[in-house]
């Protein structure tokens, strides 16, 4: 069983101390004292004894990183304990002195809640001791919601009163009356005074223009802090926020917001609308070679006005690829294979109105490498005791234009910032996730290759799986709706198309 983790200095003085079991204070700080007493200087050892517990430590730097268990715990097991240990520190602090030890204590001892719970070994990994920590709370997100909106509508309460006053004063002082006195003044009540005219103006004059306040919200029992309450309930709370005018932040990173001005739907949607998407999943190997690439794509059509639902789609298809193609059921797949023409079965029905509904979809899955649409080449190799990367990207299809392109590289933990070298476009380094990403604007015909180098500490095989991301407003298969015309008469209908292709994986293993 293990008794406690704790961080201490070679005098034995605790700076974090875990205790897994009852212990007192006083016990645990008389078993660190005594832990330097007890080393022998010069030998290689990792851990030492008593006769009631075994020290398992790890010198760092002017620290040790300290297990204290019953002798008869699995020393094996303890070691590999110490190793998850020694690595949680440098992830929460960037130098190993009292100091920042100190700075992050509660930091650490989440992080050793997550490895050890009442004495034994979590099966758990550095990747997900972070996840675990890093968790949001939705209820502390809604908790923070309404009391912002409380403040809000307290502060328009308060302005509201404020310009009553202020408008009682000047219809008396209009009249020639004595001006209606302020409550809570106590004895100096104010009649027509300056005091009051200052503490009205200023709460006036300081309010920003805003949209009008949220009107008052009903009093009964919240269930937004309920334990175990529906993620449903509090997704209606927040939209309903929303409609009532309040700005929610949600949980949308950045990348997400920057995919959506990418690919924001045309401003002038037609009665006739189609969304043509496709996703990508590709698998490769470092060293050259597809394993896999499937690509999935569809045809979703939205119709807004009753008198162009019997219609039909003329599709263009110009791949060479052998994308395979699939309709609904209720077309007519006779006319489909005949003339390229996307109709239903029966042509006195009508398409469903005001829904998205997926006519067409079709699918490619390869090994061809010819077929790859960005070529990613990473190269590490070793130069003593750091490793210098080299990474490439090359447009294979130059009909294509990939915006926000983020090339995600992972790094080693508790090395440090890479040094950058050579760039083409801009990096960010994420020190607690251990990721570099290479961020490229544009990919297209016009910038079809660029590179990076930097080095680092570690090891070839640190440096992988590379992933990549990007959004683009131009599919891979060139399918397309060319025309789109009216079932009887044939006449043709106006109509606007929204093009997506984006990544569902895309990884260099």
């Amino acid at each position: 069983v293990l008794l406690a983790a704790a961080v201490c200095t070679k005098a034995g003085k605790a700076i974090v101390s875990r205790q897994f079991v009852e212990m007192t204070r006083t016990r645990i700080e008389g078993l660190l004292a005594a832990f330097p007493k007890l080393m022998n200087t010069g030998k290689q050892h990792t851990f030492v004894e008593t006769e009631s517990v075994r020290y398992v430590y790890q010198p760092m730097e002017k620290l040790y990183m300290v297990l204290i268990t019953t002798k008869n715990s699995n020393i094996l097991e303890d070691l590999e304990t110490l190793r998850l240990f020694s690595r949680v520190i440098p992830e929460y602090c960037r130098a190993l002195e009292e100091n920042e030890i100190s700075e992050h204590c509660f930091d650490l001892i989440f992080a050793f809640d997550e490895i050890v719970a009442l004495g034994y070994r979590e099966n758990v990994n550095l990747a997900q001791i972070r996840t675990f920590t890093e968790m949001d709370s939705h209820e502390e997100k809604v908790f923070r919601a309404v009391r912002e909106t409380q403040e809000r509508e307290a502060k328009a309460e308060m302005r509201r009163k404020a310009k009553e006053l202020q408008q009682a004063r000047r219809d008396a002082e209009r009249q020639g009356k004595k001006a209606p006195g302020f409550g809570g003044f106590g004895s100096s009540a104010v009649s027509g005074g300056t005091t009051a005219a200052m503490i009205t103006e200023t709460i006036i004059e300081t309010e920003k223009p805003k949209v009008a306040p949220a009107p008052a919200r009903p009093s009964g029992p919240s269930k937004a802090l309920k334990l175990g309450a529906k993620g449903k309930e509090v997704d209606n709370f927040v939209d309903k926020l929303k409609s009532e005018g309040e700005n929610i932040m949600t949980s949308v990173g950045k990348r997400s917001t920057e995919a959506a001005k990418v690919l924001a739907p045309p401003v002038n949607m037609e009665s006739v609308h189609m969304k043509i998407e496709e996703k990508i999943s590709l698998t490769c190997g470092r060293d050259g070679g597809l394993q896999n690439m499937e690509l999935h794509g569809m045809i979703m059509l939205h119709i807004a006005d009753e008198k162009f639902a019997r219609i039909r789609l003329h599709v263009e298809n110009e791949d060479k690829r052998g994308v395979q193609l699939q309709t609904h059921p209720n077309v007519d797949k006779k006319l489909f294979t005949a003339e390229s023409q996307i109709g239903l079965k029966n042509p006195e029905k009508s398409f469903p109105i005001n829904s998205d509904v997926g006519v067409l979809k079709w699918r490619l899955q390869t090994t061809e490498e010819s077929f790859i649409p960005l070529t990613i080449n990473c190269w590490p190799s070793e130069s003593g005791n750091s490793c210098d990367v080299n990474i490439e990207y090359e447009l294979q299809e130059e009909c294509l234009e990939l915006n926000d392109v983020i090339i995600t590289i992972p790094l080693p933990s508790g090395v440090g910032a890479p040094v950058i070298g050579e760039i083409d476009g801009e990096y960010r380094h994420d020190s607690r996730r251990n990721l570099l990403e290479w961020c490229l604007p544009v990919i297209d015909a016009k910038n079809k290759s660029g590179s990076l180098e930097f080095s680092i500490a570690g090891q070839p095989n640190d440096f992988f799986p590379v992933q990549v991301s990007f959004v683009s407003k131009k599919n891979y298969c060139n399918i397309q709706v060319t025309k789109v015309t009216q079932v009887d008469g044939n006449s043709p209908v106006r109509f606007s198309t929204e093009t997506t292709f984006l990544v569902d994986k895309y990884e260099i293993l």
